[in-house]
């Protein structure tokens, strides 16, 4: 049973009901929907749009990289991980309803709301991801994580089903009224994470403790040679985690200005997507258990690096739309799973007195440098094709898979549970 050796079981089905409020952010705004309808509706043309929303997940990017380490510490220090993230997550849900207003030439409106709430929506996620020890000993973590990430994508299906089922003809106003719908959705369903999942007794706020993150970050960077294994898997990540990045910034940008996909096409592509991300998040969940975390993730990139070079093909052949759809489901089967084993993975190698602010550094590994893959892209594809600019997702990958197994988890004596 998944909840076995879970010390709260309504705990951690509360926990679990954050990825399902927060997935229909990724989903509809950043990946599939919201990021074409800029490019093609509120931007110049599709060539400038492409580039400034790939600027825009750069500074996304850039901004959580800087947050992500401080708030961490001052969490670990204050006692204010819930606070972060009930604050974060509401500044996440206002703007994306805010998203409903830009309108044709709106550019400078919809890229401020959008960096606002998708910085705010990383955030949340950061403080959310922290709680993961807490729950479980490390033998179930892989099944934990990945019933939340298989229940997130179950959360985005709904969502996305529910969107198309409202808004059939999927016209520029309806697009509009569906940020509305992943705002309301957000508040709504993280509720149980703000009622039921516990955390450390809240100090009085002090100024010190501000000091004290600094102070904390700081001998964090200086010590992090005695934490070799989580410093070499953060590196790691931080490549192939730059190239899911670029993915869901841009693979619904691919699919309606490479492919000539209509935004009805691209919500129903999101939904199939959905299906398999959530298959692979809870089947993966227990082959994790069984094969190990490491195994498991190397299965991932290299089905991702399969999966991107057909993306890449699939406007040269006779059959365009259907070689990239079977693409799309092969990434979404493992982009759950990926990011789930990732999650598992920093949980088992850090030390428990440093969960907040590793998490922190964790967030800081997958946004240090996740604005070159976008910025990247929008470059290449401004002088060549979006086809070429894909390659730059490709050699992310590879880069990550080499290094992730460069790692040698063996000196953590943790062979049994990796």
């Amino acid at each position: 049973m998944i909840f076995s050796k879970i010390k709260d079981k309504k705990e951690i089905l509360s926990w679990s009901m954050y990825d399902f409020a927060n997935q229909p952010f990724t989903n509809i705004i950043v990946t599939f929907v919201y990021s074409a309808f800029f490019t093609k509706i509120i931007a110049e043309n599709e060539q400038s749009g492409t580039i400034l929303w790939a600027n825009a997940i750069a500074v996304s990017a850039v901004t959580v990289a800087l947050l992500s380490p401080i708030l961490g510490a001052i969490a670990d220090n204050g006692g204010y991980r819930k606070f972060f993230l009930i604050f974060f997550t509401w500044i996440c849900a206002v703007f994306s309803i805010l998203l409903f207003f830009p309108q044709e030439g709106d550019v400078f409106m919809a890229l401020s709301f959008f960096i606002l709430a998708n910085v705010s929506f990383e955030m949340g996620t950061v403080f959310c991801n922290s709680y993961l020890a807490d729950f479980t000993d490390k033998e179930n973590v892989g099944k934990i994580s990945g019933f939340a990430w298989g229940l997130g994508f179950f959360g985005g299906l709904i969502a996305l089903s529910l969107s198309l089922f409202l808004f059939p003809e999927m016209s520029p106003a309806d697009v509009r009224t569906i940020n509305i719908l992943v705002g309301i959705w957000l508040l709504i369903f993280s509720i149980p994470t703000f009622l039921f999942v516990g955390d450390t007794k809240k100090k009085k706020f002090k100024k010190v403790y501000i000091t004290h993150s600094f102070i904390s970050l700081k001998n964090s960077l200086v010590t992090i040679s005695n934490y070799k294994v989580v410093f070499q898997f953060l590196i790691a990540r931080l490549f192939y985690n730059d190239a899911l990045i670029t993915i869901f910034a841009l693979g619904g940008i691919y699919a309606v200005s490479s492919l000539d996909f209509s935004f009805s096409e691209v919500m129903t592509l999101g939904i199939v997507l959905n299906v398999a991300a959530g298959i692979g998040s809870f089947l993966f969940g227990y082959i994790e258990d069984v094969i190990g975390v490491k195994k498991t993730i190397n299965i991932t990139l290299i089905v991702l690096i399969f999966s991107t070079l057909l993306a890449i093909l699939a406007p040269e052949t006779n059959f365009p739309k259907e070689v990239f759809w079977f693409s799309g489901i092969l990434i979404g089967l493992m982009i759950g799973p990926n990011q789930s084993c990732s999650r598992s993975l920093m949980s088992k190698i850090t030390p428990r007195n440093k969960l907040n602010e590793f998490f922190g550094f964790f967030a800081f590994s997958g946004k240090a440098t996740s604005f070159i893959g976008p910025l990247l892209f929008g470059l290449i594809s401004s002088f060549y094709s979006q086809q070429i600019a894909l390659w730059v997702v490709v050699f992310l990958f590879v880069i990550g898979l080499f290094l992730f197994n460069r790692i040698n988890f063996k000196s953590l004596n943790l062979q049994n549970e990796i």
